[in-house]
């Protein structure tokens, strides 16, 4: 006769919703490892034979982009963030609903989805209101506070550490900032890289004050910027810039105003996208798992949809890692 989930959880003393939940490999349940091991010995013990589950054929899941199909084209950050979700969802046959901020029927393609996966900056009101459609939602690149929502993000605060404690190491003293900004229904979004770079700066006794800008986060942006920065009287050592497009127009700016990358002015830039390492010099940047975390936004939902089982409010944060490359260099004593 064969082994079923009742058997397992009567030899492993737990209930038959556990032991579902660690066959099947949810990756909401938090239990002790020896429950764990106890589950899985005893349908090793059993010989038990999970049933093959599958999505339903018909299941499909919408990914909500907070930029324009034209924005996302100008930014790799969001553009890989989707591309890793969709990549999931390919290699798992769910179907996929994409959704923009400017598409004229959101609202109407949201209906009869299975769950939503938000990219980018949503009002909480927003929120609320993509919640009473579904209550399958998954946020990525959203903060919150408290957390009432189920929320993936990056590391920004370790990650600015890292940019100013490396540049400190390199003997730079004088730091400038080039950052883009980002709008909510009208209103200017809080970037943490800037907060955070303006906390470590300080924390190393850095000089940053004169040298903060922002616009977007564009090459051409970043082309501007720069320029009104070398055009002031006092210039700093070092640059950070906040997305790699943004860096590699200030690496042109720099060199149309005739000085070298790294010899009069070292910068790193952000996200590691594939352009970096064909700049001249190869770009200095952090390393941001965009691709990783779509991957895990579209499995935690795909598998909650899959289990019937539902979204706790939490807070999942993403390590980012300094790529060094040939952009900075040790400022002489």
């Amino acid at each position: 006769m064969m082994a079923t989930l009742k058997d397992i959880a009567e030899l492993a003393h737990v209930s038959i919703a556990t032991v579902s939940r660690i066959l099947n490999q949810d990756p909401t349940l938090t239990v002790p490892i020896e429950t764990r091991e106890n589950v899985l010995n005893a349908a090793e013990k059993l010989q038990y034979k999970k049933k093959k589950k599958t999505l339903n054929s018909n299941c499909t899941i919408a990914v909500v982009q907070w930029y324009t199909l034209d924005q996302e084209i100008n930014d790799p950050y969001y553009l890989t963030l989707r591309q890793g979700a969709e990549n999931y969802f390919r290699k798992n046959n769910v179907a996929v609903r994409r959704i923009f901020q400017d598409d004229i029927d959101m609202y109407q393609s949201l209906e009869n989805v299975d769950g939503i996966l938000c990219m980018g900056k949503f009002s909480t009101e927003h929120i609320h209101h993509l919640r009473k459609m579904n209550k399958n939602i998954i946020l990525l690149d959203m903060d919150f506070h408290p957390i009432t929502e189920c929320c993936l993000v990056l590391d920004f605060q370790d990650a600015m550490r890292q940019v100013v404690e490396y540049l400190h190491l390199l003997g730079h003293r004088q730091i400038g900032y080039l950052g883009g900004i980002e709008y909510l229904h009208g209103k200017k979004y809080s970037d943490s890289r800037r907060s955070n770079f303006e906390y470590y700066c300080q924390l190393y006794h850095m000089e940053y004050q004169n040298y903060m800008f922002e616009g977007e986060f564009t090459t051409e942006s970043g082309y501007q910027m720069m320029s009104l920065l070398l055009n002031q009287d006092d210039t700093p050592t070092a640059i950070f810039a906040a997305s790699d497009p943004i860096a590699i127009g200030a690496l042109r700016a720099i060199d149309d105003h005739g000085l070298k990358v790294p010899d009069d002015i070292s910068i790193i830039g952000f996200d590691n996208i594939d352009a970096v390492n064909y700049t001249t010099p190869p770009l200095t940047t952090i390393y941001t798992p965009s691709f990783d975390m779509g991957c895990l936004g579209a499995q935690l939902l795909h598998q909650s949809i899959l289990h019937q089982t539902p979204i706790p409010a939490m807070r999942i944060q993403l390590p980012c890692y300094l790529i060094e490359r040939e952009s900075c260099q040790k400022r002489p004593l």
